[in-house]
């Protein structure tokens, strides 16, 4: 498995320099205060938000295969963390928290390493919009209610809403003003910028201008909590402490917070990528997510995650490749070094301000509004998300979610969309009834639409919409299958089960319109005796068409004097004209021959065989070609027959399809060796052949003139059909050859 290094700066334009530095440069401005933030909310000092954001955006840039996507400590894997740390009552900023988010951390990383091997990166598609965008907005929404004590003059808040509401309650009987303003004033600024300057870095100002009311103002003496001090320095290295923690806690954890990783991360970059016109591979950004978790245990810091709200940053700047992390983490390497200091005048509700702010672009209320619109299923199973992860946390909201997610497939898929269809009078095609007032059923049919692939979950559903619409006159069911494209065991049996219940009650059975491949299953589940018999069918008219009728097909209701005036006009309008067959003489052959055909509409344009039998087409011809030779004996007379006779049986083979009739036919011809223990002069095998060759002319003659198109595709598959016939048995092929030139000489 190769794999490269910074992918995305491969063939690096130098007119990129300038846009990838000074959105590296702002990214890291502004991601001072938010991973300090998201740090705290995970459980760690605060300083641990500026060691993610150095080694793991790094690491990241080293294997994505995305140009835009920025890594760092973020909302969700924090908020996860934080969660786990409260669940163990262990406290923020403590010794036991120091210890236990960097193994965290470590096991995300392994998690997603196991998946980056197990190519699990498919799996993201099974997490729905609506899930994705309830849990998420609902971690959002705690993490906004446990930051809003914090304006307050109080301390984080922690555990689910109940907990959340009550912590705020507590915290508003000490309220402190001055802090309050501070952080309302910062958040209001912001959201207005956003609106009026959307690319201007307000963060970076509202930070500035909270380090001047320390300096200046002095609001710490009035109660206003600032942050704590960083020590200059790079992050160092440590060992996970993995056996002082609970391992069993810690990897169930991880596996969650990997999971939420992985597919926050990869729905997320999939979407820039689409936004944006380019491909990322969806594998190495797991890779590279993993190597990013891992790299960020081995610093002592909590678990990383893609972030949305720095990429939509990176694209408002034109961001064009990697080399926007590789700057970000070299200017916050340069803030580490040289501009520590200044941190600790920053005053908590203004950082507060700045995460809520960024946040709020997390919460998806725009999906929730186009959900309501468009979908109230779909918006509800948002909504039960959301809400999960606010009243019973994270883990329990990702599994409710996902499980309302698949229950809302179940059901779409055990109640899909029916229909029964009929015509309206002189137009072509079928429409459904209960949505086309001029549309009637066909006589005696019954022409049912099913919109769902079948399984065991709707098949019952299936039978019984039909055996319960069944009237005392239907003598054909035909099942529009163009929707259905897999059948498992249950359908098939259920399929089989119809079939027979509906010819003890003397109605024919086709299944119709569906794609080739639903042939082959048919075949692999045992149902191949359906295409031996006929009852599937290419398309609704061939059905009909072999059920007896004749077009105009006849509507209930309708007069059949009206329904022909109506077919003339339509043919008067330039419509192609149609030629009626003789059912009785197909059905008399058919038993007279051993032949079970399947007759193909009169445009002979189908080519059923190659449709029905796939990749079993030449078998399934020779079969019927070895029958005919088989049975030759049983024709009637056939010593005396005459050439008219012979001629007339040949020409019944129209409703095979022209160019199938053709292959049949030519088949025939390459086994007239076989023959000579049949019939006991060789007269008899010269009269065959030259019917034979006879009606291969009329139908050369006839498609040419009528349908040249199709007359060229016989051309075509004729001299296919000689390739073919010469590389599978050339010997038989160069007798054949011999046998023509001294039979139509």
């Amino acid at each position: 498995m190769k794999i490269s290094l910074f992918p995305t700066l491969k063939n690096y334009k130098k007119e990129y320099f300038g846009k990838d530095l000074t959105a590296g440069i702002m990214i890291a401005a502004v991601s001072i205060p938010i991973s300090m933030g998201y740090a705290e909310v995970s459980g760690l000092p605060a300083v641990f938000g500026l060691y993610g954001s150095v080694l793991p955006i790094l690491f990241f840039a080293l294997f994505s295969t995305s140009p835009q996507f920025i890594f760092g400590v973020d909302a969700a894997p924090a908020a996860i963390a934080g969660a786990a740390l409260a669940n163990l009552g262990i406290e923020s900023g403590s010794v036991d928290a120091l210890r236990y988010i960097p193994v965290i951390a470590l096991f995300v990383g392994l998690w997603l390493l196991l998946f980056y091997f197990l190519k699990a990166g498919k799996l993201v598609t099974f997490i729905s919009t609506p899930v994705m965008g309830g849990f998420i907005s609902g971690i959002a929404l705690t993490i906004i209610l446990m930051q809003i004590p914090k304006i307050m003059g109080g301390k984080s808040g922690s555990g689910e809403l109940p907990e959340l509401l009550k912590h705020l309650y507590e915290t508003a009987l000490h309220i402190n003003w001055v802090s309050v303003g501070l952080g309302v004033g910062a958040l209001a600024i912001l959201i207005i910028s956003k609106k009026v300057m959307p690319k201007f870095p307000m963060a970076v100002v509202i930070m500035a201008l909270g380090m001047v009311s320390t300096l200046v103002f002095h609001v710490d003496h009035y109660g206003v909590a600032l942050l704590s001090k960083v020590e200059p320095g790079l992050p160092k290295f440590i060992i996970p402490s993995v056996f002082h923690v609970d391992l069993k806690h810690a990897a169930g954890r991880g596996l969650m917070i990997a999971v939420v990783v992985m597919a926050e991360t990869l729905l997320s970059e999939n979407n820039f990528a689409s936004k944006n016109g380019y491909k990322i591979d969806d594998n190495k950004e797991i890779l590279a997510c993993a190597a990013g978790n891992i790299i960020s245990a081995f610093t002592g810091s909590c678990p990383v995650n893609g972030s949305i709200s720095r990429t939509s940053m990176n694209e408002q700047f034109g961001g064009k490749t990697q080399a926007v992390s590789i700057t970000a983490a070299i200017s916050m390497v340069m803030v580490l070094l040289f501009a520590a200091g200044f941190i600790g005048y920053l005053p908590v509700p203004v950082l507060t301000a700045i995460v809520i702010s960024a946040l709020m672009n997390v919460v998806e209320w725009h999906l929730a509004v186009r959900l309501f619109k468009v979908s109230r299923k779909e918006f509800y199973i948002f909504v039960a998300a959301c809400m999960a992860v606010l009243f019973l946390g994270t883990i329990y909201g990702v599994i409710i979610g996902i499980i309302l997610s698949f229950v809302a497939v179940v059901i779409r898929e055990t109640n899909p969309p029916r229909a029964f269809l009929g015509g309206i009078p002189g137009r072509d095609g079928f429409y459904d009834l209960d949505k086309n007032h001029y549309a009637h059923p066909i006589e005696h049919t019954m022409i049912y639409r099913f919109n769902a692939n079948l399984f065991f979950a709707n098949s019952k559903l299936f039978q019984e919409d039909i055996e319960n619409n069944l009237k005392e006159d239907t003598k054909t069911v035909i099942v529009d299958a163009g929707t259905i494209t897999s059948i498992d065991i249950t359908a098939a049996d259920t399929i089989l089960m119809l079939k027979q219940n509906l010819e003890k009650k003397g109605i024919a059975f086709y299944i119709t319109e569906h794609m080739q491949a639903l042939n082959t299953q048919f075949r692999n589940l045992e149902m191949g005796g359906l295409i031996e018999e006929g009852c599937i069918r290419r398309t609704i008219t061939a059905a009909l068409l072999d059920s007896g009728l004749q077009k105009p097909f006849p509507l209930e209701g309708i007069p059949a004097n009206l329904q022909e005036s109506l077919e003339e006009l339509r043919e008067h309008a330039g419509k192609l004209p149609v030629h009626k067959h003789n059912t009785e003489k197909i059905e008399k052959l058919k038993k007279a021959l051993w032949l079970h055909t399947l007759p193909a509409e009169e445009e002979n344009t189908l080519e059923e065989f190659a449709w029905a039998f796939g990749e079993d087409t030449v078998n399934e011809i020779e079969k019927r070609v070895h029958r005919v030779i088989a049975n030759l004996h049983h024709w009637p007379e056939i010593k005396e027959i005459s050439e008219k006779g012979l001629s007339k049986q040949m020409q019944a083979w129209h409703n095979l399809g022209a160019i199938d009739e053709d292959e049949v036919l030519r088949r025939m011809e390459l086994h007239l060796d076989e023959l000579s223990a049949n019939l006991e002069e060789d007269k008899n095998k010269q009269l065959i052949f030259q019917m034979i060759e006879k009606r291969r002319h009329h139908l050369e003659i006839e498609l040419k003139q009528e349908n040249p198109e199709i007359w060229e595709k016989l051309v075509e598959s004729r001299e296919h059909l000689e390739r073919r016939l010469q590389k599978q048995n050339p010997e038989a092929a160069e007798k054949l050859h011999e046998l023509e030139k001294k039979l139509l000489i």
